[in-house]
């Protein structure tokens, strides 16, 4: 029963209050996974400069879905608590 109510508090939470720990795997994601997909496509064709490409890439693409997933902020119009 507690377990139960734990849960439907914690995805109540406004957007502001989320885990940090869930933008910083977005950020280190996107780098290990475009940064290792550059270095395969580094390995593959011979070339040097793929790997970099893939780790900004892949910063970009985290920090964009941190943004995406903690840049909205609520409007004066939508919120609950207001009294008129």
């Amino acid at each position: 029963m507690a377990l139960k109510n734990s849960r439907s508090s914690h995805a109540e939470e406004p957007s502001g209050q989320q885990d940090p720990w869930r933008a910083f795997s977005y950020v280190i994601t996107g780098v290990l996974v475009y940064g290792l997909g550059g270095w395969g496509l580094d390995r593959w064709l011979g070339t040097t400069f793929l790997v970099g490409i893939g780790i900004v890439f892949g910063a970009v693409l985290g920090l964009y879905l941190t943004w995406r997933a903690f840049g909205t902020t609520p409007t004066s119009g939508t919120n609950k608590n207001s009294n008129q």
